[in-house]
C-alpha cells in the first residue's frame, strides 16, 4: 500500500543517495585541487545520527500507526521548502559542497545566494528537516530526541568548521 509516509520517506532515502554520491564527487574535486579535511573524528556520528534518525522516524511512525494517515501539512510544508532551501545551498557552493568539511586554501567565502543572508543555511536546513519531518507524521520522541542531539552535533561541527575556515587567509575577513 503506498501511503503519504512511504513516498515521502522514499523520496528521503534517495534524495539522500543522490547527496552523498555528490559528495563524494566534490570531495575529490576539492582535494585535486589541494583541499584537506578537517573535523573526520566527529563525521562518523554524524553519519550514525541520520540514519539512525531515519530509523527512528520509520519505527516510531509504523508503531503509532501513523503511517496509514496524511500527514500534517503544515510541518511537511516547511519540510519541503527546507528541501528547496538545501537546493539553493547545493547550487551556491557549487563545487564546494559536501557533507564532510574541506577546506579548499585559496577558496574564497561564498557570498551570494543563502549565503548573504545566513552564515550555515544548509545546518538550517538539517535541523528544520529534524523537527519537521517527524512531526509531519506524529512522531513527536524522534523529532525531540534527533533535533537536541543534532543541535549538539551542529554546535561542535561548526565550532570545528570555523575555526578551519579562519586559517585561509581569504576568509579571515569573513569572520
Amino acid at each position: 500500500m503506498v501511503t503519504w509516509f512511504s513516498l515521502i520517506f522514499t523520496f528521503v532515502i534517495f534524495q539522500r543517495i543522490i547527496e552523498l554520491n555528490l559528495a563524494r564527487k566534490n570531495a575529490l574535486k576539492a582535494k585535486a585541487l589541494g583541499g584537506y579535511e578537517i573535523g573526520q573524528e566527529h563525521y562518523p556520528l554524524i553519519v550514525i545520527m541520520h540514519v539512525a534518525f531515519l530509523l527512528s522516524l520509520a519505527v516510531e511512525t509504523v508503531i503509532r500507526g501513523h503511517y496509514r494517515l496524511p500527514p500534517v501539512f503544515a510541518f511537511l510544508t516547511i519540510f519541503l521548502l527546507a528541501q528547496v532551501l538545501r537546493i539553493w545551498v547545493i547550487i551556491s557552493l557549487g563545487k564546494m559542497w559536501n557533507t564532510r568539511i574541506i577546506l579548499i586554501p585559496e577558496s574564497k567565502p561564498v557570498t551570494w545566494g543563502p549565503y548573504r543572508y545566513l552564515k550555515h543555511p544548509n545546518y538550517l536546513v538539517v535541523v528544520l528537516e529534524f523537527i519537521t519531518l517527524p512531526l509531519s507524521f506524529g512522531a513527536l520522541w524522534t523529532a525531540l530526541f534527533f533535533s537536541i542531539l543534532n543541535l549538539a552535533i551542529l554546535k561542535r561541527r561548526i565550532k570545528i568548521e570555523e575555526a578551519g575556515l579562519k586559517q585561509l587567509p581569504t576568509f579571515k575577513d569573513y569572520f
